[in-house]
C-alpha cells in the first residue's frame, strides 16, 4: 500500500497534511498520536470513504482514492466500538454470511463459519443477536466479518478500546496471529498492548512525525514531540535505549 501525499480537509481545516507512506506486508503495523492527529482521517482515506483534496492511495497498483467501491475489494475493515441494535433480529452467523452474500461469493455459509473460528467465536454464540453478546466477543464478530472474504489488507480502527483486559489480551494475540499473513493496519490510543507483535510504527500529529520499526518510533524523545514528557512518561515503558518493559 502507497499513500502518496496525502491532504484531507474538512470545511477548510486541515487533518492531515501530505501524508506519505509505503508499507508492505505482512506484518502489524501501529498508527499512533494523541486525540485528533488524524489517525482515524487516515485509515478512511485508506479505505475509500474519504476524498483527499490533495494526494492519492493506491493498494496493489490500483488508485482507490476516494473510491470505496474499489478499496472495498481489497480491504477489511473492524470500525471503531462497533455496536448492534437492541433490537436487531441478525444473528452472529448471519451477519458474517449475509456480508459474504452480498459479495457474490460461493459457499457464504461455510465461509463464514470458517472466519468465525479463525476469529475465535465459539459455535455457542452464532445463533445469538448481536446485542447478546459480550463487547470482546462482539468485536471478534465483526473481525470475522471483515476477514472472512480473504482481504490481503485488514484496517482496525481502535479494536481494543473498551474492551476488560483478559479480553484485550486475548485480541491483541488474535490480531498478531491475523499479521502472519497479511498487512493489518490498526490506529492505536494505547499501543503498549500490540507493541511485541508490530513490525511498523508510523506516528501522526496532521501529517508523519516519525515511522519505521518500534525501536526507532518509539522512543522517549520521539513521542515527546507529540505528546509531551508528562503523558510520555505513561505512555512509554522504557527510555531513549528502546527496549520495551
Amino acid at each position: 500500500m502507497e499513500v502518496q501525499e496525502l491532504t484531507v480537509e474538512y470545511s477548510g481545516v486541515r487533518a492531515l497534511d501530505r501524508v506519505n507512506m509505503r508499507i508492505e506486508g505482512p506484518g502489524l503495523v501501529q498508527v499512533i498520536g494523541p486525540n485528533g492527529s488524524g489517525k482515524t482521517s487516515l485509515l478512511r482515506a485508506i479505505l475509500g470513504l474519504v476524498k483527499p483534496s490533495r494526494g492519492r492511495i493506491v493498494i496493489e497498483g490500483i488508485d482507490v482514492t476516494g473510491s470505496p467501491r474499489l478499496a472495498g475489494r481489497m480491504v477489511g475493515y473492524v470500525p471503531q466500538r462497533p455496536g448492534a441494535p437492541r433490537l436487531s433480529p441478525v444473528t452472529v452467523l448471519e451477519l458474517v454470511e449475509t456480508s459474504l452474500r452480498m459479495r457474490g461469493h460461493r459457499d457464504p455459509r461455510g465461509l463464514a463459519e470458517d472466519a468465525l473460528d479463525a476469529a475465535g467465536v465459539g459455535r455457542e454464540h452464532w445463533g445469538k443477536r448481536l446485542w447478546e453478546l459480550s463487547g470482546g466477543t462482539l468485536q471478534r464478530v465483526f473481525i470475522a466479518r471483515a476477514t472472512a472474504p480473504g482481504p490481503r489488507l485488514l484496517v482496525m480502527d481502535e479494536p481494543l478500546a473498551n474492551i476488560d483486559p483478559g479480553g484485550r489480551l486475548g485480541l491483541a494475540k488474535l490480531i498478531a496471529r491475523l499479521s502472519r499473513d497479511r498487512l493489518v493496519i490498526v490506529a492505536s490510543h494505547e499501543p503498549n498492548l500490540l507493541l511485541p507483535y508490530t513490525r511498523y510504527m508510523v506516528l501522526v500529529d496532521r501529517g508523519v512525525v516519525a515511522q519505521g520499526p518500534p525501536s526507532q518510533v518509539f522512543r522517549k524523545h520521539v513521542l515527546e514531540r507529540v505528546y509531551g514528557a508528562s503523558v510520555t512518561r505513561g505512555l512509554v515503558l522504557a527510555g531513549e535505549e528502546g527496549a520495551h518493559g
